[in-house]
């Protein structure tokens, strides 16, 4: 797998090498120490993975990822853990902090050799989340969101049920919405999301409404402007 160390520090890119050298189907095709180097090296390198590092010189990295047509896979290198949110937001494989612990590199080469070959081609407002990183109270969690069921507002944050959990995420549905999936999630009414691949059951309700029985979640409503959208893209 051609991958590009991207860091700032010498130091750190010279250890990376030396923890990737225990990996001999990673194949480092060169180095880049700011956004604009790291740019060109990917134009004329095309790697499959990038070990990227955030605070740099000239722009961080996510502004490089902002800049690319293509973006390979991802995984974060760095000394400061307050980016995680949004380095899965970008759908980073992986947020590593420095010191590298040889463990932790592994399991996160382990998902970059398991990723499909296809990334989103682009990191905008309008790319499509994969996963989400929540923090509620004490507790965290890397949620893949094609394991939640539903997603219901609460004032101005957002509560996931997930399985058995139900963290709430600091974020406004409205602007959560515009990330998911339009294939998976469906707005059923002004406060609730559904994962449609959760469905169970369809039953008809009064005044047009529809009513969902979701597979491990509860009835949901869906209201009779949206039952109509509903009908047609599900052949209700």
């Amino acid at each position: 797998m051609k991958s590009l160390i991207i860091d700032d520090e010498p130091l750190a890119r010279r250890e990376l090498r030396r923890l990737l050298a225990e990996f001999p189907w990673v194949e480092i095709v060169g180095e880049a120490g700011d956004v604009v180097e790291a740019a060109a090296r990917i134009e004329s390198l095309a790697p499959d993975l990038l070990f990227l590092d955030i605070q740099m010189p000239g722009g961080s990295g996510f502004d490089l990822l902002s800049r690319l047509d293509h973006v390979p896979r991802v995984i974060f290198t760095t000394a400061y853990d307050q980016h995680a949110v949004r380095a899965f937001e970008v759908n980073a494989l992986d947020y590593l902090l420095k010191p590298i612990e040889p463990q932790r590199l592994a399991a996160a080469l382990a998902k970059a050799r398991s990723a499909p070959e296809e990334r989103p081609a682009e990191v905008r407002s309008s790319d499509i989340l994969e996963r989400l990183f929540v923090r509620d109270g004490v507790r965290c969690w890397f949620v893949p969101l094609r394991e939640v069921c539903m997603l219901m507002a609460e004032g101005n944050y957002v509560r996931l049920l997930w399985g058995k959990e139900r963290p709430l995420l600091n974020r406004p549905l409205n602007t959560l919405e515009q990330r998911l999936d339009p294939k998976r999630f469906f707005r059923a009414n002004r406060r609730q999301i559904i994962n449609v691949d959760f469905i169970e059951g369809v039953e008809l309700g009064t005044g047009g409404q529809l009513h969902v029985q979701l597979r491990g979640g509860p009835e949901v409503e869906i209201s009779r402007r949206q039952a109509r959208l509903f009908r047609m893209q599900m052949s209700v």
